[in-house]
């Protein structure tokens, strides 16, 4: 979340509930709960800037820490600020940008033949949905 963190729960809560923001996907993350080594695969039904609904058959806890490994932004810490009959929200410690997320790395073959040209481009390259 930003600089102006909501003083109560039920404040987060509320701002993640804002739809204006969210982005609805269906999309797979790995998220690693506090004290667990291993990560968990979850379904990542809407995504904001500022946190996530995530869908598992997963015990966790409001207020634990977890940190979720998203496609093209990282791994992004976090914590649970609500937890419903499998499905749990997240709170990010930093915004991201979920459109990055939803963006697809195309492969080289992908790729028109004047970009293809070896030195053409320097990076990856993201196709547009």
């Amino acid at each position: 979340m930003d600089s102006q963190r909501p003083a109560t729960v039920d404040e987060e809560v509320a701002a993640l509930s804002r739809s204006a923001d969210r982005d609805s996907l269906f999309m797979q993350a790995a998220l690693t709960l506090g004290g667990r080594p291993e990560p968990v695969t979850v379904r990542v039904r809407n995504l904001s800037p500022g946190g996530m609904l995530a869908e598992a058959k997963l015990a966790v806890e409001q207020g634990a820490a977890v940190a979720v490994e998203l496609r093209n932004v990282g791994v992004v810490a976090g914590r649970v600020i609500w937890v419903g009959e499998d499905k749990f929200g997240i709170a990010f410690e930093r915004s991201i940008d979920p459109q990055a997320v939803r963006r697809q790395v195309a492969a080289p073959s992908d790729l028109p033949a004047h970009l293809r040209r070896t030195g053409a481009i320097g990076g990856p390259v993201y196709r547009r949905r």
